[in-house]
């Protein structure tokens, strides 16, 4: 069933954005679902093949999709979530359509903050008469429930209320996704690159990101530099960590004000 691609999807998809440090132990989605008339997309084959080459190790999935072919997608869900390795999927840009679905594949999903879910109702281009819409309508119906069912699999949300999302084309941004249950955390601020990223999350976001990257130079650990951050942010005046250097939280600091300076 090759699907359209939904104008909104592929507004808002940009085909630049990727994870960085990618491995060889990644698979990158970062076209269409399924095969185009050039040969181009991301296939079920394309992926049992890049699953072949990787073995039974842990795998990494990065996705920036705008959709496309619903039985594609399907498939390529099953055959990420037969690996024997554990499947990491990051949505770094948006998961569209059949790419939503594939996302749901992950055993740990990580959106970024400006990343975006789409999930709808399965679409086709038909023609006919009344007759033929509604023997169409009554064909695409179990597709829609088996979408609702890996939705509500994945979030504990209940079936009803995700065919209400499917029926009126929901888009999930990162937060909303793993508050809801649609991915379990955000990506490190530091594991995307883009030359445009648009809908970033305002000033106050981007300085957050450069702060964190500034820190993660000068050798703070993860849970010192969230200590850090929440008592810059109105925390208690106790909660920044007591074990780190005087000296590398000032030259952070100043080089981050020097930054925002220039």
């Amino acid at each position: 069933m090759a699907t359209q691609i939904p104008d909104l999807a592929l507004k808002r998809w940009n085909p630049d954005v990727r994870a960085s440090g990618e491995s060889d132990a990644t698979i990158s989605i970062l076209e269409q679902i399924g095969e185009d008339y050039w040969g181009e997309g991301v296939t079920s084959r394309r992926v049992s093949a890049a699953l072949r080459a990787i073995g039974e190790r842990d795998v990494t999935v990065t996705i920036n999709s705008p959709g496309g072919n619903y039985f594609e997608g399907l498939s390529i869900y099953n055959i990420l979530r037969e690996h024997k390795g554990h499947v990491t999927v990051k949505i770094v840009g948006i998961a569209a359509s059949a790419a939503s679905v594939i996302a749901m594949a992950g055993d740990t999903i990580k959106i970024a903050r400006a990343g975006f879910l789409m999930i709808h109702n399965a679409a086709v281009l038909d023609f006919g008469d009344q007759h033929a819409k509604r023997e169409v309508a009554d064909w695409l119906e179990p597709f829609d429930a088996t979408a609702a069912d890996i939705y509500h699999a994945r979030t504990g949300i209940e079936v009803t209320e995700v065919r209400e999302m499917l029926n009126r084309e929901t888009w999930i941004g990162g937060k909303d996704a793993v508050d809801q249950g649609f991915a379990d955390d955000f990506l490190d601020a530091d594991e995307i690159s883009a030359s445009v990223v648009e809908n970033s999350g305002g000033a106050a976001l981007k300085a957050e990101r450069r702060l964190r990257q500034i820190l993660q130079k000068q050798g703070v650990s993860r849970s010192e530099e969230r200590q850090l951050l929440a008592s810059l942010k109105g925390g208690k005046s106790g909660a920044a960590p007591s074990g780190m250097q005087d000296a590398a939280v000032s030259q952070a600091l100043s080089g981050f004000l020097s930054t925002l300076k220039s």
